[in-house]
């Protein structure tokens, strides 16, 4: 056997194996949503907690005015939770927008920190700990400024985590408000409903563990006050602080039924740079977390670990080293005695991928139609693609960045 032909198995199997692990995930996935649709929502009983909802900002002002008043529209006591926004060193007319909102709502909980260039703009996690100092509540939930949530969402957190203390935090799902946008914001529709929410699904139904996402969670102030607050050096600090919270014995609970809406990116270059920096985040924790595969007390964990390690790296590397042994073939620069083997494979993981992913839109009302399914395809051979280029770009940019010493910074995601 050639040094290709072993260099293709390889790849095969790491690719074989991973899509049998997301094939996985995605039963385990239907069968929990499935159990919740049999069941109520979860009810809040006796006195409501006091929750502090903290929404970190810069240069949200085409968007922030919706997110507060939405906010302020939730069917949690009006008494009982306070809004506090972060407006981190913001150049537009955040400060104005936020100011008017503040006269339109006198005697509500609304509280706004406005930052400058000296306190504030080193990131989401240092604008989340500003925050932090002022808010009093015992539980602390987190919104992106450009969310909508549904008037159910906060309630519904409140209620899974005070009824089990077990558990550190509550994450409920974001969904795409501008899904029909264009072809790029129904890629990433469905790549939230599948990737995002059918595998946190599937993980919390087979080993009780779910990563917190960047909004629409709920934490115990405790945690928070005993872990120190956000790591100001990750960019993906919702994966990060998710990992201290397991280490302190604590499950994260996932419940779909708290859904808020938020804006996708709707051209390419806003995706792609979206995109990178969640990967570049995601590979800090993953190199942060590693040396926890060999800690006994962090046994319940490792899958998690793995799984990010193996999409990051592993699949990856399989995936841009199969393509360009496909080339080199097709080209005549190398030979391959398992082309063909591999072509069959690659169309019979096509096959799973769309078959698969079609099936995770059934949880979801309105998804469930043909044209997705022309959609899925055509997302395997461009945006998936791109995936790639991103993750590859996102280790890039994280090796730069341990070279050069840079401190993370506000990215910020446009707005339209």
């Amino acid at each position: 056997m050639t040094i290709p032909d072993i260099l293709m198995v390889v790849c095969v199997l790491c690719i074989w194996s991973l899509l049998l692990v997301n094939i996985a995930l995605i039963i385990a996935g239907y069968f929990y949503y499935m159990e919740l649709e049999k069941q109520k929502p979860p009810e809040l009983v006796g006195e409501a907690p006091f929750v502090s909802i903290m929404v970190p900002a810069h240069n949200e002002g085409k968007v922030i005015t919706k997110t507060v008043e939405s906010l302020l529209a939730l069917d949690y006591p009006h008494d009982r939770y306070e809004i506090i926004v972060i407006n981190d060193n913001s150049s537009d007319n955040s400060s104005v927008l936020l100011g008017q909102l503040q006269d339109k709502y006198k005697g509500r909980n609304l509280i706004i920190i406005n930052t400058d260039n000296v306190t504030g703009g080193k990131g989401k996690s240092n604008a989340l700990n500003i925050g932090f100092t002022r808010s009093k509540g015992e539980l602390v939930a987190i919104y992106d400024a450009d969310n909508t949530p549904e008037r159910t969402a906060l309630r519904y957190l409140v209620a899974e985590i005070v009824n089990d203390p077990k558990l550190g935090a509550v994450i409920g799902k974001f969904r795409t408000r501008n899904r029909d946008q264009n072809l790029l914001t129904r890629f990433i529709n469905i790549e939230t409903l599948s990737f995002q929410w059918m595998a946190q699904a599937g993980r919390w139904k087979l080993f009780k563990l779910c990563t917190i996402p960047g909004t629409n969670f709920i934490m115990r102030r405790s945690i928070i006050e005993e872990i120190g607050g956000w790591d100001t050096k990750a960019i993906a600090e919702d994966t990060e602080i998710s990992f201290r919270i397991y280490m302190m014995g604590y499950r994260i609970k996932f419940q779909p039924k708290s859904v808020t809406w938020e804006q996708e990116p709707q051209t390419v270059k806003v995706w792609f740079k979206q995109r990178t920096r969640w990967a570049k985040g995601n590979i800090y924790v993953i190199v942060k977390n590693i040396p926890l595969l060999f800690r006994p007390e962090a046994r319940r964990i490792r899958f998690d670990i793995l799984y990010f390690l193996a999409i990051y790296f592993l699949l990856v590397t399989s995936l841009l080293t199969s393509d360009f042994l496909l080339i080199l073939h097709a080209l005549g620069y190398v030979h391959t005695t398992i082309e063909g083997l591999s072509f069959y494979l690659w169309m019979l993981a096509v096959t799973l991928f769309v078959v698969g992913t079609f099936v995770t839109l059934i949880t979801e009302k309105g998804e469930m139609r043909a044209s997705n399914l022309v959609i899925i395809l055509l997302m395997y051979v461009s945006y998936c693609q791109l995936w790639m280029l991103v993750a590859a770009n996102g280790l890039y940019q994280y090796t730069k960045d341990q070279i050069f010493k840079r401190e993370a910074k506000w990215y910020k995601t446009e707005r339209f």
